[in-house]
């Protein structure tokens, strides 16, 4: 079930069901390419197949979501048959037996392959992206644009392999470090790069002051685990802590969240991680903006960031090899880090409230601000996402006594008048209300409803014997129902 094939020299690959993305991202390495997504869940066991189906990632800037319109999978007809369809574009038989079966031992050649025009990822999305006076967000999980058999399918349909493409390694990139109080001049870098830089970047990370702050006490053991230990082995410890958990949690005589109170004491006792430049920039700025580019790049974004700052308030600097590879990692460490907060402080918090949200493009007003009543409920607020394409995490620390359940359904009447998305990348899942599009999507792919059923909300009868009931197609309805749960 984990097994991955080359093709093309490497070009594409083909992924069964159990590959990972740490997996693939190691295989590919040998050959100097790398997949789809690198950052974030390829470090944490996330599957290929996972991201396809939810259309999740997107952090890198010219790639956009998981996607591919090549696949292999069963589904259901309206009249109760299974049926196996391939669309892999390779040659494997004609029965489902021998399509399985060649799939299962990789028997199939460069000859096999009969189409090489289907899309193995999003072609578009960079230009996509560039279009920053759109009304509308660059990607978010049930953009339309991306719903296609396997991909956006989340359950229903069966899917026994996908193709995709890989792309090559980034040699000597670099990493230009931005800090600014003033949220207006991370806009104006944001349109500069995307309409005027001939290449666009490899990708922008975006952390508030605040949450740099806890990441950089409560993400500290994430940060050095990977740092010193590499991502292989983040698998196997996230595993041995859930064991560990789940004994230690039948102790009564124990505290609660005692592995995490432990490691948090533990990483207490190494010296500080960051370099003092990154420490200074969090001393004075709120805003940062960590951007990557290729070397071929290098040179007009250092001359346009220095022009710009010139007559701007912000600074920036860039970094060096070691300053650039910690930059990203206390980036990506800033993502778990409200779950150790919430851990260390059970006794204030009531719950953590994470959120992922896709603005419009052409939104300048990306940083929220809140009534001052859902304010005073909210302990903490850590912002972070990913700038360029203007997908943000948004994690609310919620004190004790509060009702996190009402505290979103607000939130989401907010985001629905603000034309965001949400979610931007985790899927609907049986939380959120899917829109039309992704329910046509859904009842196209599993007319009897009999794989994941009540998705999105959707009926969990037979044949979607409830869809009249579901919400209407208009938002303003949607957004009514979503409100008054």
């Amino acid at each position: 079930m984990k097994k991955i094939y080359l093709i093309d020299g490497g070009k594409q690959v083909v992924c069964l069901p159990g590959a990972t993305l740490h997996q693939l991202e190691k295989m590919l390495q040998r050959i100097g390419r790398e997949p789809h997504s690198v950052i974030g869940s390829s470090c944490i066991g996330a599957s290929v197949l996972g991201g396809v189906c939810n259309n999740s990632g997107g952090a890198l800037v010219r790639r956009g979501p998981a996607y591919t319109e090549m696949s292999a999978y069963a589904h259901v007809d309206n009249s109760g048959r299974l049926h196996l369809t391939n669309h892999l574009g390779i040659q494997l038989g004609y029965t489902a037996e021998d399509i399985l079966s060649r799939l299962d031992q990789g028997n199939f050649s460069d000859p096999d392959i009969i189409d090489s025009t289907s899309a193995g990822s999003d072609h578009h999305y960079a230009e996509h992206v560039r279009r920053v006076d759109e009304n509308s967000p660059a990607r978010f999980n049930a953009d339309p644009r991306r719903l296609y058999e396997a991909s956006g399918s989340a359950g229903k349909v069966m899917v026994f392999a996908v193709r995709l493409d890989t792309f090559p390694i980034e040699k000597n990139p670099l990493v230009f470090y931005i800090g600014t109080n003033h949220p207006h001049e991370l806009t104006d870098i944001r349109r500069h790069i995307l309409t005027r830089f001939e290449h666009l970047p490899i990708s922008g990370e975006y952390l508030h002051r605040d949450a740099f702050a806890i990441a950089h006490k409560y993400g500290k053991d994430t940060f050095l685990v990977i740092r010193h230990l590499g991502t292989a082995c983040l698998p196997i410890l996230f595993s041995l802590k859930a064991r560990c958990d789940a004994l230690f949690d039948r102790m009564p005589f124990l505290r609660p969240y005692l592995t995490d109170r432990v490691m948090q004491g533990l990483s207490r006792l190494f010296p500080d991680h960051l370099p003092p430049r990154i420490k200074s920039f969090h001393q004075k700025h709120d805003h940062h903006l960590i951007l990557k580019v290729s070397a071929e790049s290098g040179g007009e974004t250092r001359q346009f960031l220095s022009d710009y700052f010139s007559r701007a308030e912000g600074e920036f600097f860039e970094c060096t090899k070691d300053e650039g590879e910690r930059a990203f990692l206390h980036r990506f460490a800033a993502a778990g880090a409200a779950n150790r907060y919430r851990a260390i402080h059970a006794h204030e918090v009531e719950d953590i409230l994470a959120l992922d949200i896709a603005l419009r493009r052409n939104d300048p007003n990306w940083l929220e601000s809140l009534p001052p009543d859902m304010d005073k409920s909210i302990l903490i607020k850590l912002y972070y996402g990913h700038f360029l394409c203007h997908v943000f995490h948004q994690d609310y620390i919620v004190k004790k006594g509060h009702d996190c359940t009402k505290l979103e359904q607000r939130m989401w009447k907010m985001l629905d008048q603000r034309g965001a998305e949400y979610p931007a990348e985790h899927n609907v899942g049986h939380r959120y209300y899917a829109k039309r599009p992704l329910r046509e999507h859904y009842m196209h792919l599993d007319p009897c409803n009999c794989f994941n059923p009540g998705i999105g909300h959707t009926s969990k009868n037979r044949m979607y014997a409830e869809k009249k009931a579901l919400p209407t197609d208009s938002d303003a309805e949607l957004l009514k129902r979503s409100s008054s749960l």
